[in-house]
């Protein structure tokens, strides 16, 4: 007989008050996280900075409490890339030129993996939360999309200051709703659609199924009225990629021509589709005809500078950063930057990571990227109960990860925790694995 693996130093704390007597707190742990998470999800775009600090402070505490009553298990290929992060995230804190402000930031990583921590007990201990906890969130992602939608209607010239006047796409109206930045608004929702998407197939009753197809179909046009160039690009690529997977996973038993095929017919249409949409709706093909516009557009104007004074940074810091978080950003820019163009970030996703933890921090980022994604094809070709959820993450991080090439909007937490909990869904169906089988009739998840 085997002998069993040692548990892992890091996880020996675990499980430490599972011998001792549950009590009130120890029975209802998963209600509790349920409640709680579902609370945090539903008001991320509407809570103040301080709710939204306690509502994580309290997922942060009740991951404690259950992990020190719960024996620790397989720490997974997602979990150690996340460790992997956080590790740099802690060397490059230690080795900054501005270590207390760096310290802010990774105490800030650091309670958001407890959600995402918080997040994955949950599902691990009863998937069926999954459905729960996307029920909350689009209750939240439709309350923002109305009021986005509402501001139409309403005074336009507070709508009118996201306009820019050196812009080619000068006049155009952009919602922001309750996020106050139609690009974190954007930034929000995308994330959101690819879940709409598989509760809509996935939930039963005409009243569930109702409701997603009203959140997805508001949050796409909240989507498009932000006219946020990324979020766009974004939205095409994680609801594209995820309904041609779905289209694969059904026609997994048909022959093999049409295995081939299809999905190339599906491609083919889905490009016609835009092509007429943009050349016939003349905001969108303003919009989308300045992405090509150079530094004649004064918003790609503002990104290049901002790019070549990040570029600055990383040279001068290649190995480690400046460490983690916006404050340590905030102090070391400014001696780099061109007149002119202060910035809050580095506005892509790859320059802010090797700013912030240098090349082994890019390499953490992209490798826990690849992972998820490999995870996610895997586990939504199996029969797992999370099967189309694991898609929808899949579909979720490549939209991401197109949007964050030309934005940082992922660091803020109203779209970082809604990739965790996706993470988090990955992370459980990758422990539950059920071997590859033959598919289900349908779009059963």
């Amino acid at each position: 007989m085997p002998t069993p693996l040692p548990t892992p130093l890091l996880l020996r704390w675990q499980g430490l008050l599972a011998r001792r007597p549950a009590g009130w707190l120890g029975s209802h742990l998963e209600a509790l996280a349920g409640l709680v998470l579902c609370a945090l999800l539903a008001v991320l775009p509407v809570v103040s900075r301080s709710g939204l600090s306690l509502l994580i402070a309290a997922c942060v505490l009740l991951w404690v409490v259950w992990a020190l009553r719960t024996p620790p298990g397989k720490i997974g290929a997602i979990n150690l890339a996340l460790l992997a992060v956080l590790a740099i995230a802690v060397l490059a804190t230690g080795f900054s030129p501005v270590p207390l402000a760096a310290a802010k930031g990774l105490i800030k990583l650091s309670s958001y993996l407890g959600v995402y921590a918080l997040m994955r007990q949950l599902l691990a201990s009863s998937p069926l939360w999954w459905d729960r906890l996307v029920g909350a969130l689009l209750a939240g992602e439709l309350l923002t999309s109305v009021v986005g939608l509402r501001q139409l209607y309403g005074d336009a010239s507070a709508l009118a200051r996201w306009s820019d006047n050196n812009s080619v796409a000068e006049g155009t109206v952009r919602i922001y709703s309750s996020l106050d930045n139609p690009n974190l608004l954007g930034g929000y929702l995308l994330p959101i659609l690819p879940l709409a998407l598989v509760a809509l197939l996935r939930w039963r009753g005409l009243p569930r199924r109702l409701f997603a197809l009203t959140a997805l179909l508001l949050g796409i046009a909240a989507l498009v009225l932000t006219y946020s160039r990324g979020a766009w690009m974004g939205m095409v690529a994680s609801l594209g990629l995820l309904g041609l997977l779905l289209a694969m996973r059904r026609i997994r038993h048909w022959p093999p021509f049409w295995r081939r095929t299809m999905p190339l017919l599906l491609l083919l249409a889905t490009a016609g589709a835009l092509v007429v949409v943009v050349s016939q709706v003349e905001p969108l093909r303003v919009r989308v005809m300045s992405l090509v516009a150079g530094r004649e557009d004064s918003s790609n104007n503002f990104r290049m500078n901002v790019w070549t004074a990040a570029l600055a940074m990383i040279q001068d810091r290649p190995w480690l950063g400046i460490g983690p978080g916006n404050n340590a950003f905030n102090l070391i820019y400014p001696l780099y930057q061109q007149p002119k163009f202060n910035a809050l970030s580095a506005y892509s996703i790859p320059l802010e990571l090797l700013i912030e933890a240098g090349l082994p921090g890019l390499l953490a980022g992209l490798a826990l990227l690849l992972t998820a994604i490999r995870t996610g094809l895997r586990q939504g070709w199996s029969q797992n109960q999370l099967a189309l959820p694991c898609l929808a993450a899949v579909a979720v991080f490549v939209g991401l990860g197109v949007q964050g090439l030309t934005d940082t909007i992922f660091f803020r937490p109203e779209v970082q925790l809604v990739a965790l909990f996706s993470l988090a869904t990955l992370a459980v169906a990758a422990e539950s694995a059920i071997p590859e089988l033959p598919p289900p009739p349908g779009f059963d998840g």
